[in-house]
């Protein structure tokens, strides 16, 4: 699993031109799956996003986690997180995960997430068109991949 998390000052996810979901202060996550990924991957992502200490304490030092701070999430399914781009110029999606794999581990994650934070984790929809706003703030972004834990 690869995930994209942006701290966020607002984000919202919007949908035939409905908005699914909004949030304040925390994460926006982008969440790609591949082939490979398993529940293993899902819980080692759920403790590392929840432990991540990325907000300012009262000295500015990133030294505070979502928790901490009493942030909130939100997750957007993302395939092309798995982007091939080595022939070429025109991307692939070979290692992204099929539907039957990759739809129940990213509603493992998300769900896992919400328990985890103590409250509802806004979503996108699952292979939707999205259109994802967000107010980057820092700018803090750091990428994970379950394949790279060391």
């Amino acid at each position: 699993m690869r995930i994209v998390i942006q701290r966020v000052s607002h984000a919202s996810v919007t949908i035939g031109g409905e908005v699914k979901s909004a949030i304040g202060k925390g994460y926006l996550v982008l969440l790609g799956v591949c082939e490979e990924d398993s529940q293993e991957d899902v819980d080692w992502l759920v403790k590392k996003v929840i432990g991540l200490r990325v907000f300012d304490d009262e000295n500015g030092v990133m030294n505070r986690s979502i928790m901490d701070v009493e942030g909130e999430i939100l997750v957007v399914s993302q395939f092309t997180l798995f982007a091939s781009y080595k022939k070429g110029n025109r991307p692939t999606w070979l290692r992204a995960a099929r539907h039957e794999i990759s739809v129940p581990l990213y509603e493992s994650f998300c769900a896992r997430l919400s328990e985890a934070l103590g409250k509802e984790v806004g979503t996108g929809e699952f292979g939707a068109y999205m259109k994802v706003e967000l107010l980057n703030d820092g700018p803090v972004t750091i990428c994970m991949d379950t394949k790279n834990k060391e």
